[in-house]
């Protein structure tokens, strides 16, 4: 029975590194699949973690069909045993109806990969549409580390180091940004209400030192 999984988590929790992991399972089995991505950090059309892994993707654009594209690719020869969608939160709702419909019609499995709140802890509405629809939901077991130590369940968008609630619900960034630019930092849930990151907490990296040494 074909399914539509949706893989949820933070950043830096390994989900792109996961999808290119089903993937590459998948190939070595001789399967094919189509990558759908949206605002990967690598860039159009590109599937990418930060292990340094990147493949070549569909770019689903704005008002993009996906059930039409694959029913477009099947009937010219085209060859689909699976779907990948990564970034899935940056997905239209219906964009979202149209991968449930690939599952239903085509009886193909879909794995989206995606993050379920903004830096407001707001839902997306592709994460929220997922969540609505989805056959199965699995909350990834990599656990991302707010700087304090204690896991990370909220992402939170940084300019030069300061933690911000306002703007645009979709700003490409990442969690590797220079502090001054506009980037991302996954805290605990406590930190993310005082809005204290790591810059603001002037802590660098969590020290692997944590118990105390003797030197004697």
């Amino acid at each position: 029975m074909s399914e539509l999984v949706f893989f949820s988590g933070t950043m830096d929790c390994g989900k792109s590194t996961l999808a290119l992991q089903i993937g590459h399972n998948r190939s070595a089995r001789g399967l094919q699949g189509v990558i759908f991505t949206r605002d990967d950090r690598a860039g159009e059309g590109k599937l990418s973690s930060r292990l340094g892994l990147v493949t070549e993707a569909v770019e689903a654009t704005e008002g993009m069909d996906l059930y039409a594209y694959l029913v477009a690719e099947l009937s010219q020869g085209g060859r689909a045993d699976y779907v990948i969608a990564d970034e899935a939160q940056f997905l239209a709702p219906e964009q979202i109806d149209q991968l449930a419909r690939i599952v239903d019609d085509l009886h193909l499995d879909v794995f989206a990969f995606g993050i379920t709140t903004d830096f407001r802890t707001k839902l997306f509405p592709g994460s929220q549409r997922l969540i609505e629809l989805a056959d199965r939901i699995e909350h990834l077991q990599v656990e991302a580390m707010c700087w304090c130590g204690a896991r990370a369940t909220h992402n939170a968008r940084t300019v030069g180091g300061e933690m911000v609630v306002e703007g645009a619900q979709v700003v490409v960034g990442d969690v590797n940004r220079p502090a001054e630019e506009i980037g991302y930092e996954v805290l605990c849930r406590r930190h993310h209400r005082r809005r204290m990151t790591s810059a603001t907490a002037q802590v660098g990296v969590l020290s692997p030192d944590v118990l105390p040494v003797n030197h004697a």
